[in-house]
């Protein structure tokens, strides 16, 4: 585990997965979790991509191993966007290859049309554009974890997440990771969740850009997904079936093979 300190007191930590030749030069692909995950969230991920690419998968403010948040502290989608930034000032990174899963997706949408510079290729996986439906629930989600506990509400909530086609070991290898999450980082954040809007921003985009849900999505059915993906110029859908609004985690091997062609069109190296 690699730590940078992006600013006085708040440490960053992140994972550099890395099985590429040495001998050759990669690009860097900058893997963003979502709710209440780490970096360890791409573990299924890493056979299929670091074979060819250098993966940085941090741990966002708050979660894994990274500082936890105060209960008060008042969460920004652009601060966790500055926060990536700096990690790739840190690692003395130009340009990468973003890929993010749920909100970790939005947040890569967002970087990508904040900071065009910075990045080669964008896959949003599972992410929303919007979050502004968990006005009513996040309160509630609050409540139970304040209440709870982190765990009890990963349990509650596991179902619309993953889905009905994993088996209950590998659901409760998902409850036992976002059990660790502080509670004080869910307080805070689940307060900012509902004022997560990126739709007005996806013009902007300018990176290739390849957008991947599924048929039975909580999160919005294809054609809202389709209607807010269009608005990114020369971006692609891919749609997987299934009933899991975490299709990261819920299909993770078809994800990343489609990420990895997806990577391999638009590669530097």
């Amino acid at each position: 585990m690699n730590f940078a300190e992006i600013e006085p007191g708040l440490k960053l930590a992140y994972r550099v997965e890395d099985f590429t030749d040495p001998w050759t030069a990669s690009d860097t692909v900058l893997m963003i979790h979502g709710l209440a995950e780490s970096g360890e969230s791409w573990r299924a991920w890493v056979p299929h991509l670091s074979r060819q690419y250098r993966l940085l998968c941090p741990d966002l403010r708050g979660y894994g191993q990274s500082t936890p948040m105060p209960g008060d502290y008042r969460w920004v989608l652009d601060r966790l966007v500055a926060d990536l930034i700096a990690l790739l000032d840190n690692e003395k990174l130009a340009r990468v290859h973003v890929v993010g899963a749920k909100i970790g997706g939005t947040i890569g949408l967002r970087l990508a049309a904040l900071h065009p510079e910075r990045v080669i290729s964008l896959s949003a996986i599972g992410a929303p554009a919007s979050l502004t439906s968990f006005s009513e629930r996040a309160p509630t989600w609050r409540k139970e974890i304040r209440d709870h506990g982190v765990r009890p509400w990963a349990e509650a909530t596991m179902n619309g997440r993953l889905g009905s086609g994993l088996p209950q070991e590998a659901v409760n290898w998902w409850i036992d990771l976002m059990a660790k999450t502080a509670p004080s980082t869910m307080e805070g954040f689940l307060q900012m969740v509902p004022t997560v809007d990126v739709t007005g921003c996806l013009e902007a985009i300018r990176a290739p850009t390849l957008v991947v849900t599924t048929t039975g999505s909580m999160l919005g059915s294809t054609s809202e997904v389709e209607a807010w993906q269009r608005k990114i110029r020369g971006s692609q859908l891919e749609v997987l079936p299934g009933n899991s609004y975490h299709v990261a985690a819920s299909d993770p091997d078809a994800c990343a093979e489609l990420v990895a062609a997806f990577l391999k069109k638009h590669a530097t190296t």
